[in-house]
């Protein structure tokens, strides 16, 4: 299996791919991790929990809406005007419509 070619930073494309989405989502906004990259939900996860980067990882949500980094996240998500359905986020409306392009 052939190696990812790295960004003149080091990181590979698709790492870099990720990142990129994650920054684009909106204040306000959440994207799940399959919205992220459907083929590999929990290879975004990793990446959220490792990279080092300062990036919005509280817009990133389970598909059912659920918090996964708990009071923090939540508190984040409120902070912006994120709508919640009791303990889950209200995914009609505070998910980034499909039709808006991010990298």
């Amino acid at each position: 299996m052939d190696a990812m070619p790295a960004t003149s930073d080091g990181r590979d494309a698709r790492t870099a791919r990720i990142v990129a989405r994650v920054r684009a989502i909106p204040a306000g906004f959440v994207r799940t991790y399959g919205d992220i990259d459907p083929r590999a939900p929990r290879l975004v996860g990793h990446i959220l929990a490792t990279t080092h980067e300062d990036i919005p990882w509280h817009r990133v949500v389970h598909a059912d809406g659920s918090i996964p980094m708990g009071r923090r996240q939540r508190a984040l998500l409120r902070q912006e005007g994120v709508p919640m359905k009791g303990e889950r986020v209200d995914l009609r409306q505070a998910r980034l419509p499909s039709g808006i392009q991010i990298p």
